[in-house]
């Protein structure tokens, strides 16, 4: 059976198609990833900031989690993102970007034993970039109209090559202090002269739109569970309430109230899985007065009650054990 995704919007995106033959930069950074992700999950390595993940079968259903600022490469495999109502595809050929940091919906739509799901995946510091656009652009940034917190663009195999060599440092005392900065100061130039460069440098001007956005998503996670007026959000950005309500939907898809209310729910889904705690005590943590409202809430977003959800979780987690 073909596994289809159905995202918010009701619309299905279907099972990638088979791969074409992979390039040999993406042959060689897939042989390390496997290397440095010896089972299914996610991998934080030495090196700061550098993830390794493999999955060796697809889901069946959608992974729910906060994405940091980062670029995502798969080099094996096939993996789909929604963000609201959006849908990102990408393989070893399209790479990802994330501005912002976003709660998101994710799904691996091919893997298997034998070809097993290989990501890479670099965090992104804005200071880092501001530091590098100055010598990538050196006479300023050409003018950039679209503002949003995912990009999807064509694989560039320089990058992928950087990656490689970023990884290898780890097999060498010493190199992943003196060498890796270097290796991600290659990465970031060489994401900064790709097609979506422009739009991804504006993550490092504190006074772009895109800037402000990430200022206020850093507040929200940070206080998530407290009450926020939109007002009050704009000001600390500098920003009126009508712009900045327009430009936090163009960026991250949703209003600054439902991504509140998307951290809430994504956190009191996780305490309850991992700390064992019941739906009450896990929505007033969350910053919820409501118990019903936390149920109603809850259910239109994952789909099922609470208690409900976390059994069916338990139980899938149970059978891949088991497996």
């Amino acid at each position: 059976m073909s596994l289809r995704l159905v995202a918010k919007n009701g619309s299905t995106v279907p099972d990638a198609t088979a791969p074409a033959p992979a390039a040999p930069e993406v042959r060689n950074l897939a042989r390390l990833i496997a290397a440095y992700a010896p089972h299914d999950g996610s991998f934080e390595l030495r090196i700061p900031g550098v993830h390794a993940s493999r999955m060796t079968r697809a889901n069946t259903e959608c992974f729910h989690t906060l994405r940091v600022p980062s670029l995502c490469i798969v080099v094996q495999g096939a993996k789909t993102v929604i963000v609201e109502k959006d849908i990102y595809e990408y393989d070893a050929s399209r790479m990802l970007v994330f501005s912002v940091a976003l709660p998101v919906a994710s799904q691996v739509t091919r893997a298997s034993q034998s070809q097993p799901y290989l990501g890479f995946r670099l965090d992104l510091d804005p200071r880092k970039i501001a530091e590098l656009v100055l010598k990538v652009f050196p006479r300023g940034l050409p003018p950039v109209q679209e503002r949003k917190a995912v990009y999807v663009a064509p694989i560039d195999l320089s990058i992928v090559g950087a990656a490689s060599r970023l990884i290898e440092c780890l097999a060498h005392p010493g190199d992943s202090e003196l060498l890796a900065p270097l290796n991600v100061d290659e990465i970031l130039i060489r994401l900064l002269r790709s097609p979506i460069g422009v739009r991804v440098a504006q993550m490092g001007f504190a006074e772009s739109s895109l800037q402000r956005i990430a200022k206020a998503v850093s507040w929200l996670r940070a206080n998530f569970s407290q009450p926020m007026k939109v007002e009050e959000l704009a000001g600390l950005v500098h920003m009126s309430a009508s712009s900045f309500h327009e430009h936090f939907k163009c960026v991250t898809s949703m209003s600054p109230l439902h991504y509140q209310k998307v951290l809430r729910l994504q956190e009191a889904r996780r305490l309850m899985l991992s700390m064992m705690i019941d739906a009450g005590s896990a929505s007033r943590q969350v910053g919820y007065l409501s118990p019903s409202q936390f149920t109603r809430d809850y259910g239109s977003f994952f789909g099922v009650p609470p208690a409900r959800d976390i059994a069916q979780l338990r139980r899938h987690e149970h059978q891949w054990i088991s497996e």
